[in-house]
């Protein structure tokens, strides 16, 4: 059965920061502590902590959305790549992020409360 894990959340910062906080390498790994490789390029490999999360990123529309192939190392050899979609938007002065994560295996899915992947992206709390 296909999983779909999906979440919104609205942070303390513009929407366009939020991007910007996700989709760049310096700001990524400032928030996170870990190095990340990442680009806004599709196409592009993208790596983070320190290789537990891999993948690929498969579209952006700059400032708006991010479209990536996700692979974590809890994946068992067999498991498709997951994709996670996250879309931006502005809410007022603040910024609103809307989550989407398809195919995580269900051995690696998050407990029902996985604000922990809205806090990787942007190392912020709503």
């Amino acid at each position: 059965m296909r999983t779909i894990i999906s979440q919104s959340v609205v942070l303390p910062a513009p929407a366009e920061s939020l991007f910007g906080m996700y989709t760049d390498a310096a700001k990524h790994a400032a928030i996170t502590g870990a190095p990340v490789a990442i680009s806004i390029e599709p196409g592009s490999p993208f790596q983070a902590f320190n290789g537990a999360l891999t993948g690929a990123t498969l579209q952006i529309i700059p400032r708006r959305l991010v479209i990536q192939s996700w692979r974590s190392t809890k994946f068992n050899d067999g498991d498709p790549d997951s994709t996670l979609i996250l879309a931006f938007t502005p809410e007022g002065t603040n910024g609103r992020i809307d989550l989407v994560h398809l195919d995580v295996p269900a051995h690696n899915a998050p407990s029902p409360d996985f604000s922990y992947l809205v806090a990787t992206v942007t190392g912020l709390r709503g």
